[in-house]
């Protein structure tokens, strides 16, 4: 360690090496350069024991779009910085027009000039706001809606067919596909795989001969029934018992 210590005192920085991993670009190399200038300067030229790490990692990482970042200085004189950014999983568009991420760690984080995620929206009546700087969910709805966000991302079929998560007046959640103009409303996140289950069945045996257009809602909130109301100037309401649907895990499956 004497040996290191003494060899950075003989050593200048002779590089800056930015690497920000992922296909996403919340922030720049531009952006980083232009932090470490903000509390070191042009470190370029300067002996590496005068580059303070620590306090180049800690304003990085003031930075919200950036989780984790590491500096460190090889012998070469080439100073590395690694970029671990934040994973947008949602949009929210509150009350307020406010309109935020939320990162896959339910931390809500600012929309960025520099990228645009193609992540689930979720619109309607959310009073969850965004605070100046990065802070968790608090409001029951904001965290309802990051269970949902949750269980879309890690599911291939559910990913592509809902586009948008919707927050009726009520405070249930509604779930808005690409194929079909149902709304399809789930109340809350809780027994959400039940719920999407039973949607994969009525899709599967009702929808190809009633026809994807018959219904305008579905109503999965309740455990044993799916509720539909039917589209037209003639609309009523059925209630479908979940057994005459023979929902069962070999029919979920396939």
């Amino acid at each position: 360690m004497s040996f290191i210590e003494h060899k950075k005192q003989e050593v200048s920085c002779v590089s800056l090496k930015v690497f920000i991993p992922g296909e996403q670009s919340f922030v720049t190399r531009k952006e980083v350069e232009r932090i470490i200038s903000g509390v070191n300067g042009d470190i370029k030229g300067k002996a590496l024991n005068t580059i303070n790490s620590q306090a180049l990692e800690d304003a990085l990482k003031s930075n919200p779009f950036i989780k984790q970042a590491k500096v460190y200085a090889d012998m070469n004189g080439v100073v590395w910085v690694r970029i671990e950014q934040r994973e947008p999983l949602l949009r929210i568009f509150n009350l307020k027009n406010q309109d935020y991420y939320v990162d896959k760690n339910g931390y809500k984080i600012p929309v960025s000039p520099n990228f645009t995620a193609q992540v689930v929206v979720a619109t309607g009546n959310i009073g969850e706001d965004l605070e100046a700087r990065v802070a968790m969910l608090k409001t029951p709805i904001g965290k309802e809606l990051f269970k949902v966000a949750q269980y879309l991302a890690k599911d291939t079929l559910w990913n592509k067919q809902i586009e948008q998560i919707y927050v009726n007046a009520d405070l249930d959640i509604q779930l808005v596909p690409r194929v079909g103009d149902q709304q399809i409303i789930i109340g809350t996140a809780d027994s959400l795989e039940t719920k999407l289950n039973k949607l994969l069945v009525f899709y599967k045996q009702a929808m190809p001969k009633l026809g994807w257009n018959t219904y305008k809602t579905i109503n999965l909130k309740y455990s044993k029934q799916i509720i539909c109301t039917k589209s037209g100037l003639s609309a009523s309401i059925q209630h479908l018992p979940t057994d005459t649907l023979k929902i069962d895990s070999a029919t979920v499956k396939n």
